[in-house]
């Protein structure tokens, strides 16, 4: 029998998969056409079970989206993930797991069936968090699964809620539902999209395995609110100031954050999170196109950055200190390029894929009489962005060599097949955003803006690039508070805690111990009926004239 490598087997399969996805993506675009397939599963008298996939343009050109970087990333894990066993194997079979869960919510037009798919990404993650069973890894698949449950409690509630309108495919009565529903379904993708009050965990998922960080972080599981939100899309509704500012207040925490990290990966983690914020500000400022566009050319460039990450971590013989790094170019001159490419492209550098969504999102906002306070705002996130991913190329390519210890002078063989995923993820941050702009016609939209107002943003872009390399050569001029606000997510976990701690006390009567879900619910509930039919007992088990007092009570009541 012929041993193929099931890796290597599964990146041929997602990859064809993913080109089958983009040419019923461009058919079903040129044609405008959408196709809904119901598939009957059981059908008793006048009870049927069925479930429903609904494909557009929108939804193939996501899943194929998803496929390709889920290939590069399998053909990439079939060397990074080490010796083919037991265990790599499982890590394959967790991987695919979730790119099926991913493509089941894609492709969903009701509610219930999406549950299926959000509840697996939810579960799925929590495995590849913990894939490396350390107490670091376990507690950030807890803060993992535990944020994303509450965002299932929303999508639960509104499941039930649907009830009312007769049925679950939501697409369809997009302006019948009330503003609580919409609320709802906002809060619940906030959950998984770590937008302000949910943010702590995104960057501890980055105890995952690398190439789980380069689908997580990139095209799945983070971007898997913004889709739900850009399927439920209403004007009447999303056009929302203050959900408006929690996006854009999250874009700009996460960068500030990201200038103040030291680990390689969370740099990369903070940095897709100012980028959900600025897709969710993009969404509230009813720019619904330029969202998807700005999701789908993010997710190209981001994998890209992890992947040339986990090369880099490897080289270092799994260090992710980038203040141990240096002159990585030397060893590794393909990855760097790559690795330049793709934060280039997140700087929003002109003719790269970012600056295509980039740039056209900030010009449209602007063009939409933004008022002063969210435009400076929105430049601000521009400029930081190329600040963090400057001082990230300064440490890691740029300064003198500053590790001690065993470098991998081998290594070059052993990635040769990291090589091809690189090129090819390097291509498409090239191209992808022009191509997509050409495809749907965005490029025919025409601003006439003022010509400083054109070139603002690539001179901030500039300014943040320049700012970024004169920052590494400063001492510290801030006081220590400063540092410590934004190398804790702006004190996000202590918020957290706090919270825990303000619900806590409600509880500390009942045995100082049951949390206050338990105590207002069923363990409160049956620790007071044991009580109380206690104490009924002792009434009836007393004197004769307690029991006829009693009996006398009963008798009014009854009357």
């Amino acid at each position: 029998m012929l041993m193929l490598n099931l890796y290597y087997v599964w990146s041929l399969i997602l990859f064809l998969m993913s080109m089958f996805f983009l040419c019923f993506c461009l058919n079903f675009m040129l044609f405008d056409h959408s196709l809904m397939i119901e598939w009957v599963l059981l059908s008793l008298n006048s009870v049927s079970m069925s479930y429903f996939i609904f494909l557009d343009w929108i939804s193939m050109g996501f899943c194929f989206v998803v496929f390709f970087i889920s290939s590069m990333v399998v053909l990439y894990s079939g060397v990074y993930m080490g010796s083919y066993n037991y265990s790599s194997i499982r890590f394959l079979l967790l991987v695919l797991m979730f790119v099926t869960s991913m493509m089941l919510m894609i492709v969903s037009p009701s509610l219930v069936s999406i549950m299926l798919g959000w509840d697996g990404l939810g579960l799925v993650s929590y495995c590849l968090v913990i894939y490396y069973s350390s107490l670091k890894s376990y507690l950030a698949g807890m803060i993992t699964c535990l944020i994303n449950r509450l965002g299932d409690i929303g999508l639960l509630i509104s499941v039930s809620w649907l009830f009312g309108y007769g049925s679950w495919n939501f697409m369809f009565y997009l302006d019948y539902y009330g503003n609580l529903i919409f609320y709802l379904i906002m809060i619940s993708s906030f959950t998984k999209s770590a937008q302000i009050p949910f943010s702590s965990w995104l960057p501890a998922a980055m105890a995952a395995p690398t190439p789980v960080s380069a689908l997580v972080h990139s095209s799945t599981l983070v971007t898997a609110g913004v889709y739900l939100l850009i399927r439920f899309y209403n004007y009447l509704i999303f056009m929302n100031y203050f959900f408006l500012f929690v996006g854009i207040m999250t874009m700009i925490m996460s960068s500030f954050c990201a200038n103040y990290e030291f680990d390689l990966k969370k740099i990369i983690a903070l940095s897709t999170l100012s980028q959900l914020g600025l897709m969710m500000s993009c969404l509230f400022m009813g720019l619904v196109d330029l969202s998807l566009f700005h999701l789908l050319s993010h997710a190209m460039f981001k994998s890209l950055l992890f992947l040339c990450s986990g090369v880099i971590i490897h080289l270092m013989g799994g260090g992710q200190d980038i203040r141990t790094m240096g002159s990585v170019c030397v060893s590794l001159p393909l990855t760097c390029s790559c690795f330049n490419i793709a934060n280039m492209s997140l700087c929003g550098f002109p003719f790269l894929s970012g600056f295509y969504s980039k740039d056209f999102i900030v010009e449209v906002g602007v063009f939409n009489s933004l008022n002063m306070f969210y435009m400076i705002f929105f430049y601000l996130g521009l400029g930081l962005t190329s600040l963090y991913s400057v001082r990230l190329i300064y440490y890691t390519l740029l300064v003198s060599y500053n590790y001690v210890g065993f470098i991998h002078s081998s290594l070059g063989k052993s990635i040769y097949h990291m090589k091809y995923s690189l090129i090819l993820l390097s291509i498409f941050s090239l191209t992808f955003g022009c191509m997509f702009m050409w495809l749907t016609n965005l490029d025919l939209g025409f601003l006439m803006l003022p010509f400083i107002m054109k070139i603002l943003s690539l001179l901030m872009v500039l300014l943040g690039i320049y700012l970024g390399y004169e920052m590494n050569l400063i001492s510290y001029l801030m006081p220590n508070k400063y540092y410590f606000l934004n190398g804790s997510m702006w004190f996000m976990y202590s918020y957290s805690y706090s919270l825990f701690e303000v619900s806590y006390m409600y509880s500390l009567t009942l045995f100082k111990s049951m949390y206050w879900g338990e105590y207002y619910g069923g363990a409160g509930l049956s620790f007071y009926l044991v009580k109380f039919s206690n104490l009924m007992q002792l009434m009836f088990l007393g004197s004769l004239k307690g029991f006829c007092l009693m009996l006398i009570i009963w008798l009014f009541f009854l009357i």
